[in-house]
């Protein structure tokens, strides 16, 4: 398996011979306005460029997983240059019904025994912040990749450190782990994803597995700069299992 951090938390995943991007936010640096609440409103979103062309991010894609529709996940600029044919997953059916009215023809929704060229797919659960702000945050997903010939793969998307994700690794356990882990947050509510102690927490739950941290510097309320998790990681003693990728970086198991 490979895999390329784009930016934020857009990867492509090559697994078991396919293609998959996940979460594509494709616009140029600075093509939508700053998240409102938030650090950083004189910088509009994404604040980083892409690293590759969007015509080099999407080429040879054999599918898509949507894990929520929040704009650094799927935007306008891949909603537009997507084609209305690729096969889409989403994580229930009224994010389907949305993608569809976009004009996209070959949406699944994601469940526990979803299978695409032989790759199983499962949905994850997560829960976008604690307390509260849930109710502004909305239902997210993750999904876990398993194929013969791979190690078995947790993306585990927009979600912060809690029994469901601990309940996730327990069931699958899954030798390679992605975590959107920019401490994301607004004035109020605290993180709504993880930070640098739900990382630890992931890794003393999984310390065989290797983690990959994304989802960082590229919307204007992240909490957590790169520099400041590989510091962690190293104090932690942990950053041969963590990695901490920069944009456009490949990662191969």
């Amino acid at each position: 398996m490979n895999i390329k951090l784009i930016r934020n938390a857009t990867l492509v995943v090559e697994y078991a011979g396919k293609k998959i991007l996940v979460d594509p936010m494709l616009a140029e640096k600075g093509a939508y306005p700053p998240f409102p609440n938030a650090a950083r409103q004189d910088q509009n979103n994404p604040t980083l460029e892409l690293p590759f062309s969007v015509e080099e991010i999407i080429k040879d894609i054999d599918a898509v997983i949507v894990t929520h529709l929040h704009i650094d996940h799927w935007d306008d600029a891949a909603k537009e240059v997507l084609p209305k044919d690729i096969k889409l997953y989403a994580q229930n059916e009224e994010d389907a019904e949305q993608i569809r009215k976009d004009g996209f023809q070959n949406v699944e929704v994601l469940t526990n025994e979803t299978v695409f060229e032989g790759i199983q797919m499962s949905k994850t659960k997560g829960e976008h912040g604690r307390g509260e702000i849930l109710n502004m945050t909305g239902l997210v997903s993750g999904v876990v990749l398993k194929h013969q010939d791979e190690k078995s793969l947790y993306i585990a998307g927009d979600t912060v450190w809690y029994e469901g994700v601990q309940e996730e690794i327990e069931k699958h356990k899954p030798e390679v782990i992605v975590l959107n882990a920019g401490a994301n947050q607004f004035f109020e509510g605290g993180p709504i994803v993880m930070d640098k102690d739900d990382v630890h927490e992931v890794f003393k739950a999984a310390p065989r597995s290797e983690i990959i941290c994304v989802h960082m510097e590229a919307a204007n309320h992240w909490g957590l700069s790169r520099v400041d998790l590989k510091d962690f990681v190293n104090d932690k003693g942990i950053s041969s299992n963590v990695f901490v990728p920069n944009d456009g970086e490949s990662i191969s198991f």
